[in-house]
């Protein structure tokens, strides 16, 4: 990477970085990747679900500068019969020189609410912040740039709320609610809270074929970030749909569940901002896994007394 390129990324690392939207990473795929976000969301599918989504932003503006990569688990359980939810989440997330790993362990209890679950979540865990800067040429004098390496581990909270029937879903939730510390050396040193407000349904048109529009919005309460979808589905097994990041990207999707719970999936984001005339795009690639460890249980064969 040249030297100029060096200078630039570094820019616009420390600008993400405090904006909104890098400091939680945004997804094309909004509505498999609530488990990032909103803690409430564990256990509402009533399956084990194992969601991996790979983001490469900007790709050919810089090898390999700006990488997303989200690991989520979640299963329905039930302990002394009450209805909950517990889930995993691992992000990995490196923009230039600031690499982030973030764990978080995740508790919804879940209510019946009129014809579907609203489910009371809270996260907790750890998030992992390393700043390694390499310049070349190497930078001297400039107090504001840094030079040495950093790295942190400190504490992040969440909490969420989250509705779903089988047709639709709804949800609101906070992240970094203690405003996680970061390394000092990136402006700001801490997280800020961050809001979410989502939302999406699911219309029959016909047995084959399903229309599911839905809106996702994301602020700090200084920046905001708004996102509409609308994709359809045919036989539940394959989707396709278009996504509008108001005034920063449209984007194309297309899906398929090829057997048993399992799917893949793919968007590519066309940026409307400045910075599109010096990448590629973004590619997101999506792998899902869900299912049940309930096993079916056999008809009952009942025998008449008269024949023992």
């Amino acid at each position: 990477m040249s030297c100029k390129k060096r200078h630039l990324l570094f820019i616009l690392t420390t600008l993400s970085l405090a904006a909104f939207g890098q400091q939680d990473p945004q997804f094309s795929h909004t509505m498999y990747s609530h488990m990032a976000i909103n803690p409430g969301f564990a256990g509402s599918s009533n399956m084990i679900n194992i969601t991996a989504i790979n983001r490469q932003q900007w790709v050919g503006f810089a090898d390999d500068a700006f990488n997303t990569t989200s690991v989520s688990v979640d299963a329905a359980i039930k302990p002394f019969g009450f209805s909950s939810g517990v889930g995993l989440s691992i992000l990995s997330d490196n923009i230039g020189f600031d690499k982030n790993l973030g764990l978080n362990l995740t508790y919804a209890a879940r209510f019946n609410v009129g014809k579907g679950k609203l489910g009371v979540g809270i996260s907790g865990g750890f998030i992992n912040n390393s700043l390694d800067p390499v310049w070349i040429p190497p930078i001297s004098g400039d107090n504001s740039i840094p030079t040495k390496k950093e790295s942190s581990i400190n504490v992040d909270l969440g909490f969420g709320l989250f509705y779903n029937t089988e047709s639709m879903f709804f949800g609101v939730s906070a992240t970094h609610l203690n405003e996680t510390q970061r390394t000092k050396a990136i402006d700001p040193a801490h997280y800020s809270r961050n809001y979410y407000v989502s939302g999406g349904y699911r219309l029959e048109l016909n047995p084959s074929w399903e229309f599911a529009p839905s809106v996702h919005i994301a602020t700090d309460l200084v920046v905001s970030q708004f996102s509409f979808s609308a994709a359809l589905h045919y036989n539940k097994k394959f989707w396709g749909g278009v996504s509008y990041r108001v005034g920063e990207a449209v984007v194309g999707m297309v899906g398929i569940e090829l057997f048993n719970g399992l799917r893949v999936g793919y968007a590519y984001d066309y940026a409307l901002s400045k910075i599109g005339s010096y990448n590629d795009g973004s590619h997101e690639f999506l792998l899902g896994y869900s299912f049940s460890l309930r096993k079916e249980r056999p008809p009952q064969q009942y025998k008449s007394i008269r024949f023992l």
